[in-house]
């Protein structure tokens, strides 16, 4: 049961970080520079919220499920759920941290940039929750 709870769980953060990559920021991006700042900061606050505590809740059902089944594809996919959390803590951050100090009334053409930075950088994190959502679907299917 753990097993599968896991997957879903993993497909909901990856299913949520694809619309982000493929809805959300191109949809931004069309914005001037001020409205795209102003949108990202509240957006960016409210999707980081959510998905680490989806990915959080993912990773420790992936490691009961390794746990109750010896299923080595549980274990991969508990680390593939949570290794969007170092990746922003260390990789992400320093442009998280400068967009959010921005000024959301000011224009800023540094803004655009930047986002699109983050954008990119955001495909990693989606990346992973496939990787996590197919090894937990492998681990669900396994004998």
């Amino acid at each position: 049961m753990a097993g599968l709870l896991a997957l879903a769980i993993a497909a909901v953060f990856a299913g949520a970080a694809i619309y982000v990559s493929v809805a959300e920021q191109p949809a931004r991006l069309r914005l001037n520079d001020r409205s795209l700042l102003q949108e990202w900061q509240p957006s960016y606050k409210r999707g980081a919220a959510m998905q680490a505590s989806i990915a959080i809740v993912a990773c420790v059902l992936g490691l009961v499920a390794c746990w109750q089944t010896g299923g080595l594809a549980f274990l991969g996919g508990a680390v593939a759920i949570i290794l969007p959390w170092p990746w922003t803590l260390v990789v992400m951050m320093p442009t998280n941290r400068v967009l959010e100090a921005m000024d959301p009334e000011a224009a800023n053409p540094q803004a655009r940039a930047l986002i699109v930075r983050w954008g990119n950088l955001h495909l990693v994190r989606a990346a992973l929750g496939v990787l996590a959502t197919l090894s937990f679907l492998w681990g669900s299917h396994l004998p």
